[in-house]
């Protein structure tokens, strides 16, 4: 099977996880609030249920890796899907509109398909190896800016971060120097936008495997660079990730990030 009928897979399985999404938020109320930590892991496992179902109905044999405790070895097939049902989960409790289905799909440990759902705009962002990467079908591309005064960046923090913490001081060492950074919820989402030109960087030492699957993907089709943050090599399985258009950008913010 091809990598562009493993993304329509995908897309169809986004769709589908999107719609759980959308219609378990309006559960969200102000008067749940005491029970949304137990709703939103309801929704989370109903979304990943039902990409997980389509899937493997048609790729019995394949891996898969999921947010919520999806964990399945396949001991003959070299795929491995890497899934996050729900990236910005606080957003989604707050009914903040900026969430996403996140789907990436690996073969011998090289990422080959991914897909990015956000169902409240309706924006389904697809890469295919080697075939680049497109929004609704349209062909993305990241931005030109080179300089970090033109910047728009993105960062993320972990849970519990301190005021003296590294992240606090890597942030402090950026900020003077871009345009603006922002920090918007969902790792997905920004690795997107930085795929379609909206966001020229984005940084973190806090993801996990399916914050980034299908984005590294994304923004590698659209011409983007992905690294560590101190520039050495991007590993799926390392929490520290640094993403730009690839301009001088990078270089500038590898040395401000070590």
């Amino acid at each position: 099977m091809s990598e562009t009928q493993f993304v329509d897979a995908a897309v169809r399985a986004a769709r589908l996880a999107g719609a759980v999404l959308q219609e378990w938020a309006d559960k969200f109320t102000v008067k749940h609030k005491s029970h949304a930590a137990d709703l939103v892991t309801e929704a989370d496992l109903a979304a990943q249920n039902v990409i997980y179902d389509a899937l493997h109905g048609q790729f019995a044999d394949h891996g898969f890796l999921g947010e919520e405790g999806l964990q399945h070895d396949s001991g003959t097939s070299e795929y491995r899907w890497v899934i996050d049902p729900l990236d910005g989960t606080s957003n989604y409790v707050h009914g903040y509109p900026a969430y996403a289905v996140s789907i990436g799909l690996e073969h011998e440990d090289e990422l080959i398909a991914g897909v990015i759902f956000d169902p409240n705009q309706d924006e389904m962002f697809t890469a295919a190896k080697g075939q680049g990467a497109a929004l609704n079908g349209k062909p993305l591309q990241v931005s030109d800016a080179d300089q970090l005064s033109q910047s728009m960046l993105v960062a993320s923090f972990p849970p519990g971060v301190q005021r003296d913490g590294p992240e606090i001081a890597r942030f402090l060492n950026v900020l003077p120097q871009a345009q603006t950074i922002h920090r918007t919820g969902s790792a997905a989402l920004n690795l997107a936008y930085i795929a379609a030109g909206r966001m020229e960087g984005y940084w973190s030492t806090s993801l996990k495997p399916w914050d980034m699957a299908a984005g590294v993907l994304i923004v590698r089709e659209a011409g983007g660079q992905v690294t560590a943050c101190n520039g050495q090599p991007w590993v799926l399985e390392d929490a520290d990730l640094l993403v730009t258009n690839g301009t001088a950008i990078h270089a500038e913010l590898v040395e401000l990030l070590t």
